[in-house]
């Protein structure tokens, strides 16, 4: 039993949201396009933020509602058929997803950095907190005109949303894939520091 459910409920929820999140949305919908390989481009990445690199911005929307909607599916779908309050077992599902965007298997576990399936997870696990998050994204973005740093502030401020308005579940697993993204940020920090880091909308960028 892992807290009040079966482990098999556990072990199935890891597996459903890992192939959920594993779907590479970015690249389906570029290659679709004929725009080709999306890892080809900019930052070699398969999420939004590269997707926008084609000049597409309608592709880089598309994969970002749908790289959101893993890891809110993910969450709601163990709410959804559960009875019994489920929620450690749907954060856990959640964070399948994210890690199944982060390393797809069918890319050879090269996949994206996981923030959009994140603050997916976080609209549907904590409505409120999810938003804070994303607004949090949006104001940095617009200040800054820099992804990775609204990324990397609202995944550090979510943890602390959740605390204050009282989801201490939730504030732990917000703070491990905070963690996590900005582990996969590390690129993205180095250019951050060298003042290096390119702003929403070029169309070119180096590989990490």
């Amino acid at each position: 039993m892992i807290a009040g459910f079966p482990a098999w409920m556990f072990a199935s929820a890891v597996v459903a949201g890992y192939v959920l999140g594993s779907i590479p949305f970015g690249l389906l919908l570029t290659r679709l396009a004929g725009l080709g390989d999306i890892r080809a481009i900019g930052s070699g990445n398969i999420g939004a933020t590269n997707v926008l690199r084609t000049g597409r911005k309608g592709l880089a929307i598309g994969t970002l509602v749908l790289d959101g909607g893993k890891g809110a599916l993910a969450v709601l779908l163990v709410k959804a058929f559960m009875s019994a309050d489920a929620n450690v077992l749907a954060l856990t599902a959640g964070a399948a997803a994210v890690g199944g965007h982060n390393f797809p298997v069918w890319l050879k576990f090269k996949g994206g950095k996981g923030v959009a399936t994140t603050f997916g997870l976080m609209l549907a696990a904590a409505p409120v907190v999810g938003v804070m998050a994303c607004t949090t994204w949006l104001v940095i973005a617009f200040i800054f005109r820099i992804s990775s740093l609204a990324a990397l502030v609202g995944l550090a401020l979510a943890p602390l949303y959740a605390l204050l308005l009282g989801y201490p579940e939730e504030a732990v697993a917000f703070a491990v894939l905070g963690v996590l993204g900005w582990i996969r940020h590390g690129a993205n920090l180095r250019r951050l520091i060298k003042g290096e880091e390119p702003r929403i909308g070029t169309t070119s960028a180096a590989k990490p």
